[in-house]
């Protein structure tokens, strides 16, 4: 019989813990503050930091730095392992070193990773998250013609709360049988998120905002998080805010995504639909994905390892592609940006050397070699201009030296 006492206070001692590991809930920024005084080698070309990742991680990294050499990106890449066995007694596959490159170039592009099963393991990108405090995960889904959907004009973005909610890690087994997770929503964490999401909207001429939620069922933590949206929605009357249950939202996208702007949720529910809105569009090889931080930001292609086809060619590089893309927005770097993004989207809609995953038959080169056609051929009166939102009016201020 499992003592009533014993399920009283284990939760009581893990909240302990959890409390002071938040620093204030009270201590909330006014504005977003990003720090983007990125670093320069001597010839004056940004530092970026590479975790070419592990399977086909290699490959698709190796194409990116070949199409952004084409492009004349003003980078150069700081490469760094990332392993398969733990490098110390905590069990962290990221050395310190690793982590002290994105905290100093303050931007990394990373391939995927993969954490080995186990217990002692930490998974690689929530260690990322946590040291980094990357609070913001942000993914574009955009219709890419030539790509054979259900859908044909799909143009959204979701926004996650990076750092709280269920994936936190606090649980525990009580007892034989039982076992219990908690799930930490802070009016810090809300805050920053939501002014993020707003601040997003005006730099990307976004409308449209919707908080997605459960607080029909979790009154108290995503009662807080709407709470925190709507405060801060005030201060953004040009913005049209409304709200849905995640199972709505589901709902919503599968049958008009059409009518979907942009998207912010907490941690859980953002995962789930921004794989569901991945999908919307042809599937994660073909999405862009950014985690920021006030002091750092890493963008990742958010697709598996795929070991079975690693080494052999095949991979599509795409998602690391138009992650890099947004690397380079966040850098300021629109012009080299949008180049690459137009090369990739024009290659993609004339069908020209796609991997099999899109129904091709070329492979990782010949992808590769075609985009850069496109790149050294800009001026080609037929290739087609699409248009991106970023702006260069951006309101987020740079953290003070």
């Amino acid at each position: 019989m499992i003592s009533k006492s014993y399920l009283r206070l284990k939760p009581i001692t893990l909240m302990r813990a959890t409390t002071r590991s938040i620093s204030s809930y009270d201590d909330v920024p006014s504005k977003v503050v990003l720090n983007k005084d990125f670093m320069k080698d001597e010839q004056g070309n940004y530092l970026v930091t590479l975790l070419k990742g592990h399977g086909i991680g290699p490959e698709i990294s190796r194409s990116v730095k070949q199409i952004f050499q084409a492009a004349g990106v003003p980078i150069t890449w700081e490469e760094h392992e990332v392993y398969s066995r733990a490098m110390n007694k905590e069990g962290d596959l990221l050395s310190s070193e690793t982590i002290n490159s994105i905290r100093r170039n303050k931007v990394a592009l990373k391939g995927p990773f993969m954490t080995p099963i186990g217990k002692g393991f930490r998974s690689l990108n929530v260690t990322l998250r946590k040291k980094l405090q990357l609070y913001a995960n942000v993914r574009p889904c955009r219709t890419i013609k030539g790509i054979d959907n259900i859908y044909d004009n799909v143009d959204l973005v979701t926004i996650r709360e990076n750092t709280e909610g269920e994936y936190m890690g606090l649980e525990h087994r009580v007892v034989p049988g039982v076992s219990e997770s908690i799930k930490i929503i802070s009016r810090r964490a809300c805050l920053k998120i939501a002014r993020y999401a707003f601040e997003y909207a005006i730099r990307n001429n976004r409308k449209r905002i919707i908080g997605v939620h459960k607080a029909g069922v979790m009154k108290k933590g995503d009662g807080l998080f709407l709470e925190c949206l709507r405060e801060i929605n005030e201060e953004y009357p040009t913005i049209q805010y409304s709200e849905k249950q995640v199972d709505t939202m589901c709902m919503k996208l599968a049958m008009n995504p059409q009518d979907c702007d942009m998207m912010v949720m907490p941690n859980l529910y953002g995962d789930i639909v921004s794989d569901l809105c991945a999908g919307l569009i042809g599937g994660l090889g073909l999405t862009a994905s950014g985690n920021i931080g006030a002091e750092a930001a890493v963008f990742e292609a958010v697709h598996g390892t795929a070991p079975d086809i690693a080494g052999k060619n095949l991979a599509n590089p795409t998602a690391l592609l138009l992650s890099g893309c947004m690397m380079l927005d966040h850098m300021e770097l629109y012009d080299h940006g949008n180049t690459i993004r137009n090369a990739i989207y024009n290659t993609i809609e004339e069908r020209d050397n796609l991997t099999r995953d899109l129904k091709g038959a070329g492979s990782t080169t010949l992808f590769t070699e075609a985009v850069i056609k496109r790149i050294e051929n800009k001026t080609d009166p037929e290739a087609k201009e699409y248009s991106f939102a970023e702006s260069k009016d951006t309101k987020i201020d740079e953290a003070p030296q």
